[in-house]
């Protein structure tokens, strides 16, 4: 079996589905893309001799019976969806390299004595509708028809109707989740630089970062920027601008494995003769350490708090993530990094910064995750890119923790 080539033929036709008419993907859950896409898979699961069916919300499994312990199975995969204008391998190279991964092992060993199944889950990315992570949720058995059934997408379509539409319907929560995986391994892209930056083939994931995410408003007093003495000023930027450097300097004292972003920042009335008398910014921080990360963040929002109080303004900070890190399984880790050495690549044993589908299932499953590098880091736009040969280590590599998880 040429793996480069299968896996290449692969990628080219699902990336094919969904294909954005600037260069990226655009394939959204409940589209008709994501639909046809999912459709795709399952033909391919089907001819390389796996059991292939949706649940009842939309994931896909294709499955192959092991012939001494059927009952115990080996899970890989992860979502065919993607973000709007994204790259054509986060997620749904996930999914490629499970089957490429398994159809390998068939062809070289036969069937496996524990049962193989691939999962193409429905969504994770949340880009469509105001939910994430709803493909992995409902195979936990966490998700709850509540949290969706009001919700509609940008265009004001119903999610319950358009799931519907596709021919998918709640789960029936009354049924208890499945309690046969033995292992979940879950491979993606970095969607960073450590990998490629150090010369490493392959990364080992032993945690998924905790997040913590808040919306904080800084309330002073917009005034003239002309006839308003400086020491007369409640500038909200300028408090701003001295909560993001002391927080960011603070980070940079802790260092990694923490990281701590002002993305979002919005100042009132935002106009060019006008002192500003409000900002909204948002403030993300990650850490593998929930301690470490609860810690942190509460040094800021004291920060925050006091250097608000020296200006005369009034502060509101909303904490709406609060999302504890995920160890993965340390027997499934070591498979991993067996399966490394096996295959000869250079790797490293460390943390995702990104969440993942991975976080959802290890409380339920013994789970980790294989990294690949990434060109420059780039993820989430059409220019995600990751050279052909790194994604073949990571479909060499996961197929020898499969063979180790499935076949022994």
């Amino acid at each position: 079996m040429d793996l480069k080539k299968v896996l290449q033929e692969n990628i080219d036709q699902i990336s094919n589905i969904g294909n954005d008419p600037t260069g990226g993907m655009t394939r959204l859950l409940y589209s008709d893309s994501w639909l046809k896409a999912q459709k795709t898979v399952k033909e391919n699961l089907e001819a390389i001799g796996m059991t292939a069916s949706f649940d009842e919300i939309g994931n896909l499994f294709g499955r192959v019976e092991g012939t001494e312990h059927p009952e115990e199975t080996i899970l890989s995969g992860s979502h065919i969806d993607t973000v709007v204008n994204g790259g054509n391998l986060d997620g749904q190279f996930g999914v490629i390299a499970a089957y490429v991964a398994i159809q390998y092992l068939l062809e070289t060993y036969g069937k496996p004595k524990r049962s193989l199944e691939v999962i193409s889950m429905a969504e994770e990315e949340g880009s469509r509708f105001p939910t994430v992570f709803w493909g992995s949720k409902n195979f936990v058995g966490e998700a709850k028809k509540e949290d969706v059934i009001e919700i509609s997408d940008f265009e004001g379509l119903k999610f319950v109707e358009e799931m519907q539409r596709h021919g998918f319907d709640f789960r029936d929560e009354s049924k208890a989740a499945r309690d046969d995986i033995k292992a979940f391994v879950e491979i993606h892209i970095e969607q960073g630089t450590v990998l490629e930056k150090e010369n490493l083939q392959i990364g080992v994931v032993n945690n998924i970062a905790g997040q913590r995410r808040y919306t904080i408003v800084l309330k002073g007093e917009a005034n003239h920027a002309g006839t308003t003495p400086m020491g007369y000023r409640k500038d909200a930027v300028y408090a701003f601008a001295k909560i993001c450097s002391q927080a960011i300097d603070r980070a940079l004292e802790v260092g990694d494995p923490l990281v701590l972003t002002f993305g979002k920042v919005e100042p009132k009335p935002n106009t060019v003769n006008v002192v500003p008398g409000e900002v909204l910014f948002t403030m993300d921080c990650r850490h593998t350490d929930s301690g470490e990360l609860h810690a942190f963040t509460k040094e800021i929002e004291e920060l925050m708090r006091k250097i608000a109080a020296e200006h005369g303004l009034e502060i509101d900070i909303d904490l709406w993530m609060d999302e504890a890190p995920v160890p993965m399984n340390e027997e499934i880790v070591t498979a991993i990094e067996t399966a490394a050495i096996a295959e000869n690549m250079k790797y490293k044993v460390m943390h995702s910064g990104a969440g993942h589908d991975s976080q959802v299932i290890a409380p339920h499953f013994p789970t980790a995750m294989i990294f690949v590098p990434s060109i420059n880091g780039i993820s989430h736009n059409p220019a995600e890119a990751t050279d052909i040969d790194d994604l073949v280590n990571g479909v060499k590599v996961l197929a020898s923790a499969l063979y180790e998880l499935a076949y022994k």
